[in-house]
């Protein structure tokens, strides 16, 4: 009996221990499916941040992506643009000159009509035609050989024009037309003002100008005859000429200085006796109050 009481009560212990170790367990068991919840959402936030990273790195990638694709697409843009700015200038420019050759061959073409044309009036010796035409000729495009052939024939035709104006105007002083003769002067001057026979044209002229009673400019045209060095041998007449319109002027005083500068410079000219009377009178003249020098 004792045994089997002994059998009951190590049955009963280790029930109890049995119970023991499944509540043990049990509470391991839940301690363990604690800990793998808790695992299992760490684990879960760790993939929900993963997958959240993992968007975002995407979206700035995919951002950054596109900002450089942008960036690139804008320089290509640009250089294209640069590029096209640059051939649409090459192009105008290259319209321009074709403008301007084209331009330039018109203006070509147009000067050869024109000196072609000059050059028949040269050939014909239309020499008055020539002489009007050559300043708007001289503005055609001219190679140099034409400009300078055609520069010397026009001063040529100038020197010719002058000279012929000059013979004729000192036709018409023998013929007592002493207006139209004082123009044919002026026009020798016009054509060629520095000309050697110029001073014999002023000398004439001032000559004429005496004749029709404008006597101040005979003497201003007589000095230019006096202060000139191409032909001195006009000098003399020259200063005689300038006394005799200062004498016309009433400027007694200025034609007695010109007549003793004559006899001083040419004591033996074949005018010299007669220009010594004349001073001689004139001095004669002013003791006597017959005539009075004017006083500036």
């Amino acid at each position: 009996m004792r045994e089997v009481d002994e059998e009951i009560r190590e049955i009963k212990k280790e029930i109890i221990e049995s119970r023991g170790l499944v509540i043990k367990s049990s509470n391991l068991t839940n301690s363990l499916a604690a800990d793998v919840k808790s695992i299992a959402k760490r684990q879960a936030g760790y993939e929900r941040r993963f997958i959240w990273n993992s968007w975002i790195a995407y979206i700035l990638f995919a951002s950054l992506s596109f900002v450089g694709l942008w960036l690139a697409t804008n320089y290509r843009v640009a250089e294209a643009e640069r590029e096209l700015e640059r051939l649409e200038a090459a192009l105008a420019e290259a319209r321009a000159e074709l403008t301007e050759a084209n331009n330039q061959n018109e203006r070509r073409v147009r000067a050869e009509n024109a000196a072609a044309a000059f050059y028949r009036a040269v050939r014909e010796r239309r020499r008055t035609d020539v002489v009007e035409r050559w300043p708007e000729v001289r503005r055609e495009q001219l190679t140099r050989a034409e400009a300078a052939f055609f520069r010397d024939t026009v001063d040529r035709f100038h020197l010719d024009l002058s000279v012929e104006a000059y013979q004729s105007g000192l036709d018409l002083m023998r013929t007592g037309r002493y207006a139209e003769a004082a123009e044919a002067f002026q026009e020798a001057i016009r054509q060629k003002e520095d000309a050697a026979h110029i001073p014999g044209v002023k000398l004439q002229l001032a000559r004429a100008l005496r004749r029709l009673g404008r006597h101040a400019e005979a003497r201003v045209l007589a000095q230019q005859v006096v202060d000139q060095t191409i032909d001195r041998e006009l000098q003399d007449d020259a200063l005689l000429l300038y006394a005799a319109a200062s004498e016309d002027l009433g400027d007694i005083d200025e034609a007695r200085n010109a007549l003793r500068t004559f006899l001083r410079r040419w004591p033996r000219g074949a005018e010299s006796v007669s220009v010594r009377r004349h001073l001689a009178d004139l001095n004669r003249r002013v003791m006597r109050g017959e005539i009075t020098v004017r006083t500036e």
